[in-house]
C-alpha cells in the first residue's frame, strides 16, 4: 500500500470534530434527488408536502458534485422507486396514509415512483454523467436490496459523503446502515432537506449526537475547502 500523500486527504471541519478524509477511499453519495419528491405532481406532493422546501439542497450538491467529478471521486446517485408490476413494494407501504395517489398510480410525470417513469428519475440540475454510479433501491436505506455494498468495496471505499433528501428519512437510513458496515459518514447539512424543517434539524443532531453516533455533519463550505485544499 503506498503512503498517503498531503494531496490525497483533507481535513473536514465538522461537527462533533473535524475528521481526515482520505479522498482516494471516499465515495459522495447523493440520496433521491428525484422528480417524483423535488417537483409538483410527483410522490412527494401527492402526500401534502410543499415539495419548494427540498429546493435548498440543490445548489449546495451542484458544487460539492462539481469538485468530486473535478477530482475523479466515485459518484453514487440512489433513486427510490418500484418495478413496474410493484412485486418489490409491500402493501404496508402501498397502502399507508391517504395520499392524492398512490405508488404506482398515473400521475402528471408517469406513474408514481415507478422505475422507468419521467418522475422517478433524477432532476436536470444533478443528472449523472457518464460513469457515475446509480444505484435504484426499493426501500428507504440504500443498501437494502441493492449493490450499494458491492460497488463499494470493489472500490475499496472506507467514507462515505452523504447528501439528498429527506434528511431524516433515506438519508438517515443510509447513513445508519452505513455506520453498521463499517463506513465513516459525513453527512452535507446544507445538501441535505426535508419538508418539515424540525424534522431536518433534528435528523442531523441525531447523526452527529453522542461523540457522532451515526457519523460526522458539516456545511458543504467545509467539504469544498477541504477537497479543494
Amino acid at each position: 500500500m503506498t503512503d498517503v500523500t498531503p494531496a490525497a486527504i483533507g481535513m473536514v471541519k465538522a461537527e462533533p470534530e473535524p475528521i481526515m478524509v482520505d479522498w482516494r477511499k471516499t465515495a459522495l453519495v447523493i440520496i433521491d434527488m428525484q422528480r417524483d419528491f423535488l417537483e409538483p405532481g410527483g410522490f412527494g406532493e401527492t402526500l401534502g408536502n410543499d415539495v419548494s422546501q427540498l429546493a435548498s439542497a440543490v445548489g449546495p450538491i451542484s458544487k460539492v458534485l462539481a469538485a468530486a467529478r473535478k477530482s475523479g471521486m466515485l459518484v453514487i446517485h440512489t433513486r427510490e422507486g418500484h418495478l413496474p408490476d410493484l412485486s418489490d413494494a409491500p402493501p404496508a407501504k402501498v397502502e399507508r396514509g391517504a395520499p392524492s395517489l398512490r405508488i404506482g398510480d398515473p400521475g402528471p410525470m408517469g406513474r408514481i415512483l415507478i422505475r422507468g417513469e419521467a418522475g422517478h428519475d433524477i432532476i436536470p440540475a444533478l443528472y449523472p454523467v457518464a460513469g457515475e454510479v446509480v444505484i435504484d433501491k426499493p426501500g428507504k436505506g440504500a443498501f437494502y436490496a441493492t449493490q450499494l455494498g458491492d460497488v463499494l468495496k470493489q472500490r475499496g471505499i472506507e467514507n462515505l459523503l452523504v447528501c439528498g433528501v429527506t434528511t431524516e428519512v433515506c438519508v438517515n437510513t443510509t447513513v445508519r446502515e452505513a455506520n453498521d458496515r463499517g463506513y465513516r459518514c459525513v453527512v452535507i447539512a446544507d445538501g441535505c432537506a426535508s419538508y418539515f424543517p424540525e424534522f431536518h434539524d433534528m435528523g442531523l443532531k441525531m447523526i452527529k449526537a453522542q461523540g457522532g453516533i451515526f457519523g460526522w455533519v458539516a456545511g458543504s463550505a467545509a467539504v469544498l475547502e477541504a477537497i479543494n485544499a
